[in-house]
């Protein structure tokens, strides 16, 4: 049967935050919140925040605004407004686990993903980009994700799959979807695919190709 890594994105949220902590507390499982900056400009973003510490769970950083992506953004101060600052509002409750999630739009693959000036910054911060194989498109069908998610997991050995927190009518679903998970025999972990992760602390991969858009022919990096 196949591993299941589960990822909350677009948070925190008043009401899609504490329902999905709550259902993963019942079950005993960890997992990883890639949360917006904008969020956590509020003293109930930051104590969403953390709650989702206080539970064990990883953070992550998914930009500031969640508007353009990195590879598309053409100001040049996007990393200071998107990463870092999001960066300095996670430090707030504590040391960051230098996570981060660049946003793909409906969850597409492509050098729309990251900037070089992007992948400087991670690197300099020995920062874990970490991807996505299976976006069920909770955000667009509240209900219907859940069958799609259960037959996406059934294709591979290891899934890293995106959920959304800012979404509580999706989110009523989770029970559903972690049942049919547990039905079919399939085991939730906290571990990443290492195919998703095109820097490791800040060390470029070779799936780093192709997902950064000012690149030399969008091919590898070389920026030692």
């Amino acid at each position: 049967m196949a591993l299941v890594t589960l990822s909350f994105d677009n948070g925190p949220h008043p009401a899609g935050t504490p329902w999905v902590l709550e259902v993963l507390a019942q079950r005993r499982m960890s997992s990883t919140f890639f949360v917006l900056g904008k969020h956590l400009q509020s003293d109930t973003g930051l104590d969403l925040l953390r709650e989702i510490r206080a539970a064990g769970h990883r953070i992550g950083n998914h930009t500031f605004s969640h508007e353009v992506p990195l590879g598309e953004d053409t100001r040049p101060d996007s990393v200071e407004l998107e990463l870092e600052r999001t960066e300095r509002s996670i430090r707030w409750i504590g040391p960051s686990d230098r996570l981060f999630r660049p946003f793909g739009g409906g969850g597409k693959m492509g050098p729309h993903l990251l900037s070089t000036a992007a992948v400087s910054w991670l690197r300099a911060h020995q920062t874990t980009c970490v991807l996505w194989n299976s976006v069920p498109g909770d955000f667009r069908d509240p209900v219907g994700w859940v069958e799609r998610a259960l037959e996406d997991v059934a294709l591979r050995a290891h899934t890293l799959m995106v959920l959304h927190d800012a979404e509580p009518a999706a989110m009523a679903h989770l029970e559903r979807f972690l049942d049919g998970l547990q039905g079919a025999g399939h085991t939730v972990s906290s571990e990443f695919p290492g195919d998703c992760l095109p820097l490791v602390d800040g060390v470029p991969q070779p799936s780093l190709a192709g997902l950064v858009a000012d690149a030399p022919d969008h091919g590898p990096l070389e920026l030692d």
